[in-house]
């Protein structure tokens, strides 16, 4: 018995070689772009997802499993799409290591004032910033999965005290010296000299930072964003970056990707803005790949697959 997987997305020939030495019972076809993968999803019972939409799905009536090649899986998560028992897993620990990496990146770059620095090095100007250390500073975290752990790691090495917040607290913790739930947001906010936003976009995190959580916060304080640009209510963050609420901030993610040129967020002095690339990294592309032929093994064999989402939880 065959099974077919549709890969919506672009692959090297040497990639979807590596598929199908998964077994001799796959039959493997790729699409270029979501007409063609609508196309050829009928008889499809994997999709390895770049390409994704709702009318994808409905039109692969034998679907029974869907591999996101991201940690974030919103776009996934239409009201018919989580009431089907089509099982959904993420690529969660794949982008973990140059996410993390530029977290700190983006630390060390606001405590040595890099961001003031350079802007005076393109105007030829010779002006010395104000300048921190990382260590002994606080840095919170929301969100302690993969990602949120790999930072708390790298900023414990830096001697940093590290605290965060997630949904489920009495899970162990690691590199946190503190570790609280959910409820606890407003503490996080007003101890953080930095805090890096880590968790999914739910219906429960979209503007988890907005005017009020602004207001909590230090105005010494830096906000580092690489979950997704809908945690933040931006037109706030835009005003409290303009008015001195905050110290400033560093944005790999946006509500609306590319960021508009008219985004008053690209001319601030105080702003990093990165273009969604915190994960971008030479060695990403094989982690999704080792990643997906584990989980088709395991499928095939029928065990239980790695990265399994609760559709309704939202990661």
């Amino acid at each position: 018995m065959t099974t077919k997987v549709l890969v919506s997305r672009r692959l090297s020939e040497a990639d979807l070689a590596r598929i199908q030495a998964v077994s001799s019972s796959l039959v493997v076809a790729q699409a270029e772009n979501s007409e063609q993968a609508i196309a050829r999803a009928a008889d499809a019972q994997v999709v390895f997802a770049g390409h994704w939409s709702d009318d994808l799905w409905k039109a692969a009536p034998q679907l029974r499993w869907v591999q996101s090649g991201g940690a974030g899986v919103e776009r996934f998560l239409t009201p018919g799409f989580i009431a089907s028992p089509i099982l959904l897993t993420n690529a969660a620990g794949v982008y973990a290591i140059p996410i993390a990496e530029h977290v700190i990146a983006l630390l060390l770059a606001f405590a040595r004032g890099l961001h003031r620095t350079v802007r005076s090095q393109l105007a030829h100007q010779w002006e010395y910033p104000e300048v921190r250390e990382l260590r002994g500073a606080t840095l919170g975290i929301i969100g302690m999965g993969g990602i949120g752990t790999e930072v708390a790691r790298r900023a414990k090495g830096l001697g940093m005290r590290v605290i965060a917040v997630r949904r489920r607290p009495e899970r162990p913790r690691e590199f946190a010296d503190d570790l609280r739930g959910a409820d606890a947001l407003p503490w996080l906010l007003a101890e953080s000299d930095y805090l890096a936003l880590c968790t999914a976009l739910t219906p429960n995190t979209r503007h988890l930072i907005g005017e009020a959580e602004l207001r909590i916060m230090k105005p010494t304080a830096f906000l580092v964003n690489i979950g997704r640009g809908g945690l933040i209510d931006e037109p706030a963050l835009a005003s409290a970056l303009q008015s001195g609420a905050i110290a400033g901030a560093g944005l790999d993610v946006f509500a609306h990707e590319p960021l508009p040129a008219h985004s008053p967020l690209w001319d601030m002095p105080n702003v990093i803005i990165t273009p969604h690339d915190a994960g971008d990294s030479p060695h990403s592309h094989h982690r999704l790949m080792a990643l997906f032929c584990e989980n088709l093994r395991r499928y095939l064999a029928g065990e239980e697959l790695l990265n399994l989402v609760d559709k309704r939880e939202g990661y």
